[in-house]
């Protein structure tokens, strides 16, 4: 297979398919399925849109200890998983796997981070691959060979996001979108960023400087509001660089595989997804869904 490695941001897309369709959908045993049946569908139709040689799956900690360490603040002000979200992260690792998808886990670093190492090995060995999430954080991994498709809010589609795109957007190259999001902030992440400093401002400072520590080292040739958000806050900007940028774990390349109709629509119907499981039945490949 010579189509590129699909790498899933799981924890945003069960997010996503969960507060998109009613918790009304219920298997059998009565506990909602919609996360699953609306992550499922979301993959299904990215596999007969890019034909992927293989998909991976990933989990990891909600907040890792080390960027807690950093800034204790980070993800502090996220709310708690919905209980009938939490029963259906507990299934879904065994459930994508069914259909021929393999999982990484980690309890110490993020799912992001996975997300990225399985870019670099991927592009290490001559391949291409596409992220699937809905975190900009992940531009940073953009290049000619990883492109990011940007999941939108609520069942409405993904884009993808290339090197020009991350230009457009933002006004900088992807490597440099970790010292970005430490000046500009990012609420998401409880992160404040440079105090008075917003996104085009940001981007000037890094257009001219190169990088956020070049920034801090000129700040006094800078307007003095400029000045002072830089020294004021040089070290916390620092740490929210650190908490920004991704961390890179060794990974094995995963195998070419594709999707496994048969044994997806065995688990689907397990969980009472019956719908899904008849599409399954009917399809001779993941174009035909």
């Amino acid at each position: 297979m010579s189509g590129p490695l699909l790498a899933v941001d799981a924890p945003f897309l069960l997010y996503r398919s969960f507060f998109a369709l009613p918790d009304s959908i219920k298997g059998a045993d009565g506990n909602a399925v919609n996360a699953l049946l609306g992550s499922a569908n979301a993959l299904l139709r990215i596999a007969a849109d890019r034909d992927p040689r293989a998909i991976v799956v990933c989990f990891g900690a909600e907040a890792a200890e080390y960027r807690v360490a950093l800034y204790p603040p980070y993800h502090a002000d996220r709310p708690p998983v919905p209980d009938a979200l939490q029963w259906q992260f507990d299934q879904a690792p065994r459930f994508f796997e069914a259909f021929g998808w393999s999982t990484e886990c980690s309890p110490e670093l993020e799912a992001d981070d996975l997300l990225g190492s399985l870019a670099t090995t991927e592009v290490a060995a001559g391949g291409d691959a596409l992220i699937v999430t809905g975190d900009r954080d992940m531009y940073q991994c953009v290049s000619d060979r990883v492109h990011v498709l940007y999941l939108k809010s609520g069942i409405g589609g993904f884009e993808e996001v290339d090197v020009r795109e991350v230009e457009r957007r933002y006004g900088i190259q992807p490597e440099l979108v970790p010292d970005f999001i430490a000046l500009r902030g990012d609420p998401s992440d409880s992160l404040a960023g440079a105090p008075g400093i917003g996104p085009k401002t940001a981007a000037e400072l890094l257009r001219r400087h190169g990088s956020l520590e070049a920034a801090i080292a000129g700040a006094l040739h800078e307007r003095p509001r400029v000045t002072a958000a830089l020294t004021e806050s040089a070290d916390q900007l620092r740490a929210y660089r650190e908490i920004a940028t991704l961390r890179e774990v060794e990974l094995e390349r995963p195998p070419d595989r594709g999707t496994d109709l048969a044994a997806g629509a065995e688990a689907a119907r397990a969980l009472g997804l019956n719908r899904l499981a008849e599409r399954l039945d009917s399809a001779q490949s993941v174009r035909d869904l």
